[in-house]
C-alpha cells in the first residue's frame, strides 16, 4: 500500500504540473492569436486605404480628361456651326 501512495502522489503532482504547464501555453498561445489579429486588421486597414488613394486618383483623373476632351469637343463642335452660320443671312 505504500508502494502505491508513492505512486500516487508521482502521479498526482505531474499531472498538476501538466495541467498547469498547458494552461500558461494556451495563454501564451492566445495572446499571439490575439496580437496576430491585430496586425492582420491593421494590415488590412493600409491595404484598403491605398487602394482608397489609388482609386480616388484614378477617378479624379479620369474625370479631369473627360471634362478636357468634353470641352475641346465642344469648342469644336461651335467652330463649325460658327463657319456654317457666316454666310447665312440671321
Amino acid at each position: 500500500m505504500n508502494v502505491r501512495l508513492k505512486h500516487f502522489g508521482a502521479m498526482a503532482l505531474a499531472l498538476a504540473l501538466a495541467t498547469g504547464t498547458s494552461n500558461v501555453f494556451a495563454q501564451d498561445g492566445t495572446k499571439q492569436d490575439m496580437k496576430a489579429a491585430g496586425h492582420d486588421t491593421k494590415d488590412a486597414a493600409k491595404k484598403t486605404g491605398h487602394a482608397v488613394k489609388k482609386g480616388t486618383k484614378t477617378g479624379y483623373r479620369k474625370t479631369k480628361n473627360g471634362t478636357k476632351k468634353a470641352y475641346h469637343k465642344t469648342g469644336a463642335g461651335v467652330a463649325k456651326v460658327g463657319d456654317k452660320m457666316e454666310g447665312k443671312p440671321q
